[in-house]
Parts: structure tokens; sequence; C-alpha cells
């Protein structure tokens, strides 16, 4: 395997027969190079796909009001219908522990200012279970929690581009910040993977913004998670009966679509559940069949190059060479172009990739990368099959008379 001799015979032998080696390499490379574009762009999609629920969590369940649009239990058409603090803690109490997390959400606009600083921002007043519906990481500080609730204290939490506006020489955490004339103390500070929108938010206890900004008990939306041990269809099911309860609840019409409005992302988690599913199917066969096309060229070339040098064994037999050496400069030589070829054919399609990328963000493309892991097995797929296409006809090379593959044209 280390004879210095043997190598150099190798390598003499690609030498001598260039189109050949470029033709076998060519093959490989090739095949390498579909097998890490294909699955880049589909690994951007997954991409795509999960980039669109990373701001919430995926079981989540958007609860809206709006008006009547027919008429039921004997009023009239045109009614809104408006959720209050009552209707949050029956969802609590009717559908026990199919919820996971509640909150209300009351939304504001507000300038905030703070010493010579000031812009406008968008408030979401909250319940303290929001953070874990909106996917919100605290930097420092702390969220919105039930004393906050309770009290009706005026605290607030606010994003890191709020931050970044207004505390300029400063950290925010225990400054005071004015919203409307009205100071509120700032207890956190956060991020959202949901990009410079999102962390421009200011969250307050949903409680202090009904008694400061409409002393009711209104709220404008309610929104929760559903228990994550459900599945789809459980989720989907128990979406449907919340709803019609609802509708129950306020006297509306079962077939009113616009007064209350739910949506669940388990609609939309199960539709691209299945289309992932179905793409991955599809990139698995084409990616095979990619790889299954580059083994069987590999296989017609090693049976052609065995062909075209069996005058060469027939002399190499007739020199006393044992047909075990015969195979073994012949499979190595394969397997060694094998090798070159898949990693070309790896910083090829990686660098396309890389190159690519971000103009693919248009077409929903986001990101797209093969897993470094993956390609190199499918080299190795390729070493392997490329070191049994040169074994095969190799081995039946060796078991020619001398006499025979002299003979040869």
């Amino acid at each position: 395997m280390f004879d210095r001799d043997l190598w150099r015979e190798i390598f003499q032998s690609i030498n001598m027969n260039k189109t050949r080696t470029l033709l076998s390499g060519f093959t490989v490379a090739f095949a390498i190079l579909l097998f890490a574009l294909l699955f880049g762009i589909t690994n951007g999609l997954l991409n795509t796909f999960d980039t669109a629920f990373v701001d919430d969590a995926k079981n989540s369940i958007f609860i809206n009001s709006g008006r009547t649009s027919k008429a039921s239990n004997g009023l009239q058409a045109g009614r809104q219908i408006q959720f209050e603090n009552a209707d949050q803690e029956w969802i609590k109490k009717e559908f026990g522990d199919k919820v996971q997390y509640i909150t209300s959400r009351i939304y504001l606009n507000v300038t905030a200012s703070f010493r010579n600083e000031k812009n406008n921002y968008s408030i979401r007043a909250v319940n303290p279970d929001h953070q874990y519906l909106e996917n919100t990481k605290v930097n420092y500080g702390r969220y919105i929690n039930e004393s906050d609730i309770k009290n009706k204290t005026k605290v607030v939490v606010i994003g890191r581009l709020v931050e970044e506006d207004l505390f300029l020489k400063t950290t925010a955490i225990g400054k005071y910040l004015n919203l409307n004339g009205i100071q509120y103390k700032v207890v956190g500070v956060f991020s959202d993977d949901g990009g410079d929108n999102e962390e421009r938010l200011i969250y307050m206890p949903v409680s202090t913004a009904q008694q400061i900004y409409g002393n009711n008990d209104h709220i404008d939306q309610i929104n929760l998670t559903y228990n994550p041990d459900m599945n789809f269809d459980a989720a989907i099911g128990f979406s449907n009966m919340l709803t019609r309860k609802l509708k129950e609840r306020f006297l509306v019409s079962q077939n009113d679509q616009r007064a209350i409005r739910v949506r669940n992302l388990a609609n939309e988690s199960k539709a691209v559940d299945q289309m992932t599913f179905i793409l991955g199917i599809l990139v698995l066969v084409i990616g095979f069949g990619t790889l299954i096309a580059g083994i069987v060229g590999i296989s017609n070339i090693m049976i052609f190059i065995v062909k075209e040098r069996t005058k060469e064994i027939g002399i190499r037999k007739a020199l006393g060479a044992a047909p075990k050496s015969i195979v073994l400069i012949i499979l190595l030589e394969s397997i060694l172009i094998t090798i070159i070829a898949g990693f070309v054919g790896l910083l090829l399609g990686m660098g396309i990739l890389e190159l690519v990328g971000p103009s693919l963000e248009k077409y929903f493309i986001k990101d797209p990368s093969v897993s470094l892991n993956l390609v190199i097995g499918a080299t190795i797929t390729l070493i392997i099959a490329g070191g049994l296409a040169g074994y095969v006809p190799a081995k039946k090379a060796s078991r020619i008379k001398p006499i025979v593959a002299l003979r040869d044209d």
C-alpha cells in the first residue's frame, strides 16, 4: 500500500492518460457538485420555513375580535365583539390543561423620551406568559411578572433597539422612561429573533395600561399556546372547539367568520411539515439518483480503462506480476481519482452556495448550505463505488492468461 514504486506507477499512468483521468474525475466531481447544490438549496428552503415561525411559539393560537356579519340570537349584524379580562380567565378554566400559556394584548402608540432623546414606539401591554409565546429573550433585568399585574405597576420592558435609540450614554435598567408624559421604570431589556421591528417594541403590564389608558378591563387580543403534547390533529380540533365555544359565549352565529377569528399555527405547521416531508423525499430520490448516475459513470469508465490496459496486464503477468498486485494498482488509481475529484466537487458546490446564497433570498431560499458530513458521506459512497467499479473488471482481467491478453486488440 505504501510502496513508493507502486505510487510512482499510478501517477505515471494518470499523467500518461490525462483525457481518461479527466473523464473519470469529471463524472465524480459533477455528481458531488450536484449533490451539494441540491441539498444546499433544500436546506435554504427549510431555513425559510423555520424563520417564518421563529418569532412565535410554534404551538401558538391567536384570538381576535371584530364585528358580527350576521344576525344571531335576536341581535343585529354589525355588533362589535369586545374581549375583557374575564374572557381570558374563562378560557383558562374552560379548557384546563389544554392551555399551556395564555396572555392578553393591548396595542398602544406612544412618544417615548429620555433626557434629550425622543422617538415614537408601539406598546404591547401583556401578561407574564407573553414572554413564552413571543420567544422573547431578556438580555438583562427581568420581564413583566404577576406582582406587576396585581399592583398595576408602572414598569416597562424595552427592546434592544429602544435602548440604543434613547439611552445613548447609559444603560436603561433602573432609569425612568417618559411615555406620553408618564414616567415608567425600565426593569428589563429584551432581544427578539423576529428582527428590528420586534426589538423596537415596549412591553408593560396589561393591568397598568387598562387603568391609565382606558380605565376599563378591555383587551384587544387573546393569545395562548396549546399543550405541546398534542399532535397537529388534536391541536386543530382544540382550536375548532375553542372557536365554537367562544361564538356561543358571545352569541355569535357559527357561520360568522368575522366576529371572532382564531388563527392556529398548527394549521400552518402541519402544511409546512407535509411540504418539507415531500420535499425531503424528492431530494433524497434525486440526490441518490445523482450518486447512482455517478457510480454508473465510474463503472463504465473503469471497464473501458481495464479493457484498454489488457495488453499491459498481460505483460505484467508474463513478467511474473501476481494477480493481486495487478488488481491493487488499478484499484488504487480508481480510488485516488475519485478522492481528488470528489474533493474538487465538494469545494465547488460549497463555494457556489456561499457565492450565490445572498441573492437567493428573494426566491425564499435563506442561507443555503449543506452539511459537511453529508457531502463527505456521499463522497465516501462514491469512493467505495469507484473501488468496486475498478475491482470487478480488474479482478476479471487479472485472471486472463498472458498469451490471451497479449493477443487482445
